[in-house]
């Protein structure tokens, strides 16, 4: 197996810097695009941390219905000193579309937002990737902020850029990086999530285990439960920790040109799940869970991981209330899709797969029989 990137290896130098035990404050070092992520209990509902993070007169605020009725008049005291107005989506990923960014242009013009002005993404994934695509475009790039509601975004999509909305043949086949100007995660909106979504948003945070910190991967497994039970100082670690791993590669690999790519960790094979299922059916942190242990068991086929560690992933996916088991759509049409997946280079779809736990590597160069037999044992001949 030839292998196009080398592992993640975290520097001790972490470009991270805290400021007092009650929010956590990491920045994402690029240059001139830097900006911060603060972590914390009630941050939404204070004036002083928006002003530090927006210079815009007016907003316009990207929610959906779930969102706005559980924590929107808190985000308004928040926002308290800036001209406000708000847009509901529809919520599901079956809305992350075309037909929504429309939506957030029509909603920006209609409140005569300038490019002086600002979108707040308020929600969960779905939101903040439609939501900051809609700002990448508008007036060819306004500003935005990402504020994350369910443990998902905070620890993946609301963090590094990445924008896009999906269209029928694929998941994420639109899109463009735009960096917010910071990532606002209040851990209190977590206390309204419900528990389905909780372990969906668990699958991207064992994912940056598997893939860059094997000490990470052992306090996930010590503190699986208390995490599934929400408690507040677990999920600021797990959420600090996770976000501080992706902080590292974006800052190193801003527009996924090598290493980045490391972070679709059970991306390739989820995203074909969600595609070949409809969206909306599975979550995607559902997707992506399968998706590990599917991109682990062929790691063990080719030979890189043994069998006990596969059984490890599994275990603590079923622990976290995590499917181990892919839709019979037969290993054809799951390849079919996956060839749609944005690593696909020269025809040949580019896989992240595991060379230990805590070790992973993007590889072109592997045994095609392998992935059949895989995709075989999981997806039906």
């Amino acid at each position: 197996m030839t292998f196009c990137a080398r592992s993640v290896k975290l520097p001790a130098d972490r470009p991270v810097r805290r400021t007092d035990s009650r929010v956590r404050q990491l920045t994402i070092e690029l240059g001139t695009r830097s900006y911060p992520i603060f972590i914390g209990e009630g941050l939404i509902a204070q004036p002083e941390l928006f002003a530090r993070v927006l210079r815009a007169p007016a907003v316009l605020v990207v929610t959906d219905e779930t969102v706005s009725g559980l924590h929107l008049q808190r985000l308004r005291q928040g926002l308290r000193d800036l001209r406000v107005h708000t847009l509901c989506l529809p919520q599901g990923e079956q809305h992350k579309t075309l037909a929504s960014v429309e939506r957030v242009f029509e909603a920006l013009a209609a409140a005569g937002v300038n490019r002086d002005g600002a979108v707040v993404a308020f929600g969960g994934g779905v939101v903040g990737d439609t939501a900051g695509f809609a700002a990448a475009c508008y007036q060819r790039g306004i500003d935005y902020l990402q504020v994350p509601t369910t443990l998902l975004a905070q620890v993946d999509s609301s963090v590094g850029g990445k924008t896009g909305v999906n269209l029928p043949a694929g998941k994420n086949l639109i899109g463009a990086f735009h960096q917010p100007c910071a990532v606002v995660s209040d851990t209190s909106t977590l206390r309204t999530l419900p528990p389905r979504e909780l372990r969906a948003g668990l699958a991207e945070v064992i994912k940056y285990g598997l893939i860059a910190d094997a000490p990470f991967l052992d306090w996930l497994e010590e503190h699986l439960e208390p995490l599934l039970a929400g408690e507040g100082a677990a999920l600021t670690q797990a959420i600090a920790r996770s976000c501080e791993i992706k902080a590292q590669i974006v800052a190193r690999d801003e527009r996924e040109q090598g290493e980045r790519a490391l972070l679709n960790f059970g991306h390739t094979f989820g995203h074909a799940i969600e595609a070949a299922t409809g969206f909306g059916t599975w979550l995607h942190g559902e997707a992506v869970a399968l998706g590990m242990l599917i991109a682990a068991s062929l790691s063990q086929r080719l030979g890189t991981i043994p069998e006990t560690e596969v059984g490890r992933i599994r275990s603590m996916l079923v622990r976290g209330g995590l499917p181990i088991e892919a839709p019979r759509i037969g290993a054809g049409r799951a390849l079919q899709l996956m060839q749609l997946d944005k690593k696909v280079q020269a025809g040949r779809i580019r896989l992240v797969l595991l060379e230990a736990i805590g070790r992973a590597v993007i590889a072109r160069d592997y045994a095609a029989a392998a992935l059949q037999a895989t995709l075989e044992e999981y997806f039906g001949p």
